[in-house]
């Protein structure tokens, strides 16, 4: 029987490695920045725990580092029976660096421009998020949320945190005008496709499905030429139409790429054999085989 996750031990080598830990303070330290020099002093909104805290120290003058860590803590604990307790410390870890943060840390607002604000609020914040999710914690707690509810809802964990995250900017537009709440939903794209850039990297993998009637060919040259691994499955090809009856015996072969290397190995199919059927599916992580391993963060 599978050990539960909350029963597996804390991989303390795996919080407190150099890389990490540089990895942490960096991407806390982003937040900060985000927070205090572009969205607090301009009533600008981020997403999740981050977005009900900016609204609720802005509504109430509330102490914004006290939220941070109180808002999350429900989280946290949701977080420890979900994912585990390695995920638990080291969001607690970054939870406490934010806190700490955003208490001795004041910039004056770094510019004044609204568009500017949302954008590079937005950038600083996905970034300074990305790498905290990289080190296998967060600091917001909604993506939690999703997790935990997913479930139980029967929603996908988007379309959670959409609706999440729909109610915090309505209530910003009541509160701070409609103008101000268009301009959070630009710092909260920009935030989420940075932290997805981050998260995901310039290597995002890729994969490549292959039809060709040169079958050996191609796994000769992806394996020897290229070093890649593969996956071949077998099928039939042809089925078209006015030739219905037609049908031959062909490999479906498979291979992980990175998203740099596609137009290379398109062309490169398209060499051996101009008439092969190509098709792409992008995928959210690939790990094992003969690709480079992801830490563990949980």
């Amino acid at each position: 029987m599978r050990k539960k996750i909350n029963n597996e031990p804390i991989q303390w080598n795996h919080i407190f490695s150099v890389k990490n830990i540089i990895q942490t303070l960096v991407g806390v330290a982003l937040a900060v920045l985000a927070m205090r020099g572009f969205m607090i002093p301009n009533r600008f909104l981020d997403g999740g725990i981050t977005g009900i805290s900016i609204l609720l120290h802005e509504m109430y003058d509330w102490n914004i580092s006290l939220l941070s860590i109180l808002l999350n803590i429900p989280f946290i604990y949701l977080g420890y029976r979900r994912i585990g307790k390695t995920f638990a410390i080291q969001t607690i870890i970054a939870v406490i660096l934010l806190a700490v943060g955003l208490s001795f840390v004041h910039i004056h607002a770094i510019t004044n421009d609204k568009l500017l604000i949302a954008i590079f609020g937005g950038l600083t914040m996905g970034a300074g998020v990305g790498l905290i999710l990289r080190c296998g914690g967060v600091i917001d707690g909604a993506e939690v949320i999703a997790v935990f509810t997913k479930r139980k809802t029967g929603f996908s964990s988007n379309e959670i945190i959409l609706l999440f995250n729909a109610i915090i900017f309505t209530i910003a537009a009541t509160q701070f005008g409609l103008e101000t709440a268009m301009y959070s939903l630009i710092t909260f794209f920009t935030a989420t496709r940075v932290t997805d850039y981050v998260v995901d990297g310039i290597e995002q993998h890729t994969a490549i499905n292959i039809i060709s009637a040169e079958h050996d060919a191609i796994k000769n040259f992806l394996v020897n030429d290229l070093g890649k691994g593969i996956t071949v499955y077998k099928g039939e090809r042809g089925y078209l139409p006015g030739s219905f009856e037609v049908k031959n015996e062909t490999d479906i072969i498979v291979t992980i790429v990175t998203r740099l290397e596609v137009h290379q190995l398109q062309t490169a199919i398209k060499e051996i054999d101009p008439k092969a059927f190509v098709y792409v599916q992008s995928i959210k992580e690939a790990a094992g085989g003969i690709l480079k391993a992801k830490p563990r963060s949980h």
